[in-house]
């Protein structure tokens, strides 16, 4: 083994492909791993390759939560066989960095967002301070820091005169392209029109409200699926029930990775319609776009700077103009009328050339200097 590296999550590890992919690259690279993350309730069983531990805490959310977490990673680190730390996101990057000087072995940071300016932490005043000034204090002392898109990587390069490297969350292509689910498990017929949207944080200002409210004039071949979790989720159920889509919308539950996937190869489209609402959805990438592009479904997406990049530039869907329901329905009925078929040349290139394997190049790169 060229070392043993030691990862680190505040999540708990199920459902997390990026963190997931860097490990089993860097395994497959001759690295001994060891994910460390959190452990819930309902937390799904894991069958990695590589070491897991999940810490089980006491708190399950907010300032205790945190609090806790961190004092619990910096113990499991201090005491721990690693010669690498890799941390991941602002959330565990305060017990890695001290962990690091005191034991003096190499930190990688892995920020997956630009954590201080996500929506939740907006009106919290006293809590986007505390993160500041941990994130003002450390930052600009890191050698090895990897973000998710050029956009945040110039975000914190204003920030901190450090420009990161930029890694994607682009599936592998070993990844096995999926049999898609039979739509006749949901009650739908081959001639409907399937959209979805599927992310572990179907949240306010995602676009789903508006979506809905769109399927309100849309013809009843236009179904939906949407999958995971999310705050808005209860309030979209209970929409549905309002306005009587119940027949049109199914809401999944988050499942396993190769699951989720067949479910997505069932539709025609995948949405991606955050708003510009803030800096964190104005230069977001989501995840779910390079899975639409793995399975091979269209994308109809907002007129945001990294999507629409990758959408436009690889001709995979269309842009709506406004979340107004004029402009998204409108868009649907273009996209139900030119069909799947228009966009399977552009589907098919940037399957072929956006793939985890290109992106994770300079990470290796970054470790080969360090071992």
């Amino acid at each position: 083994m060229k070392g043993r590296i030691t990862i680190s999550v505040t999540n708990d590890l199920s459902n997390d492909q990026r963190v997931h992919k860097m490990c089993s690259s860097l395994e497959a690279e001759g690295y001994s791993i060891c994910l460390v993350g959190r452990l819930l309730p309902k937390s799904l069983p894991l069958e990695r390759t590589y070491e897991t531990k999940r810490l089980k805490l006491w708190f399950k959310k907010g300032a205790l939560f945190y609090a806790e977490m961190n004092i619990r990673l910096f113990f499991h680190l201090l005491f721990s066989n690693t010669h690498i730390l890799h941390s991941n996101d602002l959330d565990t990057l305060f017990p890695n960095f001290l962990v690091s000087k005191i034991r003096g072995i190499p930190l990688i940071y892995d920020t997956h967002e630009y954590f201080l300016g996500v929506p939740e932490i907006q009106h919290k005043p006293l809590v986007l301070s505390i993160w500041r000034k941990i994130e003002s204090s450390i930052f600009p002392r890191l050698k090895h820091v990897f973000t998710v898109n050029h956009s945040i990587a110039k975000l914190y390069e204003e920030d901190y005169g450090l420009r990161p490297y930029v890694v994607r969350n682009i599936p592998s292509s070993r990844t096995l392209l999926p049999t898609a689910e039979d739509r006749r498990s949901f009650g739908w017929k081959s001639t409907d029109f399937i959209f979805i949207n599927q992310g572990t944080g179907i949240n306010v200002d995602r676009g789903m409200e508006e979506f809905l409210e769109a399927m309100c004039i849309l013809p009843a071949e236009i179904k939906l699926i949407i999958v995971g979790k999310g705050d808005v989720v209860p309030s979209l159920k209970q929409r549905v029930l309002e306005v009587g889509l119940h027949e049109r919308v199914q809401f999944v539950e988050p499942l396993p990775y190769e699951q989720m996937l067949r479910l997505t190869a069932m539709a025609d489209v995948g949405l991606s319609l955050d708003k510009d609402t803030n800096i964190n959805y104005r230069f977001s990438l989501p995840n779910k776009l390079f899975d639409y592009i793995r399975v091979g479904i269209p994308v109809l997406a907002s007129n945001l700077v990294e999507v629409a990049q990758v959408v436009e530039g690889w001709k995979l869907g269309r842009m709506i103009k406004s979340h107004s329901v004029k402009d998204i329905s409108e868009a649907v009925l273009q996209m139900k009328k030119e069909g799947k078929e228009n966009y399977l040349e552009g589907l098919q290139k940037a399957s072929k050339e956006l793939s985890w394997e290109n992106e994770v190049e300079a990470v290796i790169r970054i470790y080969e200097d360090l071992v």
